[in-house]
């Protein structure tokens, strides 16, 4: 149905907190019909301008509020949803249905009697113009405003709900909330232990999605070649793709400094970027306590697993970790950024936008799949991403597994992995020098040396079954051999390369669609969705 809502009903009905919500929710623009008596009379009180509107009304036959309104829309009558608040008489609403057929919407509210009275002496005293509701309905319009319920098209009664119950029942109507299950989101995860190159991926394949979404906390960095960031909250690719949305999960844990250093870093706007306002905020002590405690397993001890542990404890009364739970809401300098991602998923799903989320972390990391207690605070498979960001499962289109050639941990005392070999081993296998490795192998955020192991082909197998893999990037292909560096397309790998890929295709039953070698700005992508799809696969 049509996008010009004709909001009707009597004093105190709660008009004002529909049109409120229909503006939040979906960006309307409001035309106050009170406003447009006032810029004829700005000094006029509500006598003065129940007056005029009454005089305007019968001078024009009720047309002055289309006239009005036509005028202030000037033909954007297509890419808007506008709101009239509100109509008066059945004449004012005959005018627009006669002018705009099939684009107007006309919502009546109503409540009891009792309630509307108990409302209108609650009302600002520059509102109460009257002594009493009474006397308020027996003043111009207000006499027949009830006779408008019998040509709306919806009819809502505002004491038995309120104004978001009110807004979900009007927009459904009007088809503002997507119906469909059409799956738009592709989660791209970390199969192994983390520091899979996942930011390098998103980088590359960022320009195909509207949407960039991104979980987790500070203790995971995903470092990208080109255009050169370290993103340790953000989305991977804001800079690859400047024309994206981006967001941050309800389930995202925040450290306010970094957050900041990165909205300044890539001048980021509140047009731009939305962040949840339930993603919990990491404080101080948070930090101090894990320096204190989580050495043992190779924490990066940012203070993630802290404030997530406040954010569970502190439902109740108690102070926990010295700490009161900070949310992303409660902080004055994310104001302008601060919106509901649920809700900006629903718009993006009605756009039909294609959405990326972005995992952090790795798969053998996950709170409860990993070898706890060397684990970290979160589940890091794709459902774990998909629940820290709000999205239903029946949305995924596709889940990118990350995986390396040869899988690191942490440095230190980081917990158990495959056979662990080092460097050197590497560099004699594949003719890429050991200070090479050295210099890349270092953690993003922790800066230690990382620790690395021998592909383990049933620990990826178990990675794609728990992800429910759909496609696999394999990263650090030189590693397997150097002059895999040279290469710009799969026909150029070397042959012990493509039988690694023919291998991994088979033991994880999915594609390996993606193939990256080396790191900066030589780390050209190899992608292998346009082969595929001109071999017919």
């Amino acid at each position: 149905m049509g996008n010009v809502v004709l909001i009707s009903g009597p004093i105190s009905v709660g008009k004002s907190a529909l049109v409120n919500e229909f503006e939040r929710r979906f960006g309307a623009r409001r035309i106050s019909t009170r406003q447009l008596l006032l810029q004829r009379n700005p000094e006029g009180d509500r006598e003065a301008l129940i007056k005029l509107g009454l005089e305007l009304d019968e001078s024009t036959s009720g047309r002055w509020v289309l006239d009005e309104f036509l005028d202030v829309a000037r033909g954007d009558l297509e890419g808007s949803i506008w709101l009239i608040d509100a109509v008066r008489t059945l004449d004012q609403i005959q005018h627009f249905r006669q002018q705009l057929p099939g684009k107007v919407f006309h919502v009546h509210l109503t409540a009891p009697i009792g309630v509307l009275r108990k409302r209108y002496l609650e009302r600002p005293a520059e509102l109460q113009e009257f002594s009493s509701y009474d006397d308020a309905r027996l003043h111009g319009t207000e006499r027949n405003i009830d006779d408008l319920a019998s040509v709306a098209d919806c009819v809502l009664d505002t004491h038995k709900n309120d104004a978001t119950s009110l807004l979900a029942r009007a927009a459904s109507r009007l088809n503002l909330f997507p119906k469909t299950k059409e799956r738009l989101v592709d989660v791209l995860v970390g199969a192994q232990f983390g520091s899979e190159g996942k930011g390098n991926i998103c980088a590359h394949i960022a320009k195909d999605y509207q949407v960039l979404m991104r979980v987790g906390g500070p203790n995971a960095g995903h470092k990208v070649s080109f255009p050169k960031y370290d993103y340790i909250q953000l989305p991977s690719g804001t800079q690859s793709n400047p024309d994206a949305k981006l967001l941050i999960g309800a389930g995202a844990t925040l450290s306010v400094k970094q957050v900041l250093k990165e909205i300044r870093d890539l001048s980021l706007t509140g047009d731009r970027l939305s962040i949840d306002p339930q993603a919990v905020i990491i404080e101080d002590a948070d930090i101090e306590t894990e320096m204190g405690s989580l050495e043992a397993i190779g924490s990066t001890k940012k203070g993630v697993g802290v404030a997530t542990a406040r954010k569970i404890l502190g439902r109740g009364d108690k102070v926990y970790f010295d700490s009161p739970v900070r949310l992303a809401k409660h902080v004055p300098e994310f104001k302008e950024f601060v919106r509901c991602t649920k809700i900006e998923l629903e718009k993006a799903y009605l756009r039909g936008d294609r959405i990326l989320l972005e995992g952090t972390q790795g798969t053998d990391l996950s709170i409860h799949h990993g070898h706890y207690p060397w684990v970290t605070s979160r589940e890091t498979t794709a459902s774990g991403c998909l629940a820290d960001a709000g999205i239903a499962p029946a949305r995924v289109r596709g889940v990118i597994m990350v995986t390396r050639t040869y899988p690191i941990r942490v440095g230190g005392e980081s917990g158990p992995m495959m056979k662990e070999i080092d460097f050197a081993t590497i560099a004699e296998r594949s003719g890429v020098s050991e200070a090479e490795i050295r210099g890349t192998e270092v953690g993003t955020v922790s800066g230690k040396k990382r620790r690395i192991g021998e592909f383990d082909w049933e620990q990826v197998r178990r990675s794609a079954v728990l992800n429910g893999a759909t496609d696999i990037a394999l990263t650090f292909a030189d590693y397997i051999d150097a002059s895999n560096k040279c290469a710009t397309e799969y026909a150029m790998l070397t042959a012990e390369t493509k039988k690694f890929v023919e291998e991994l295709e088979r033991v994880t039953g999915t594609n390996v669609t993606w193939i990256t070698k080396g790191f900066g700005e030589s780390a050209i992508v190899i992608d292998r969705r346009e082969s595929r799809t001109k071999n017919g696969n």
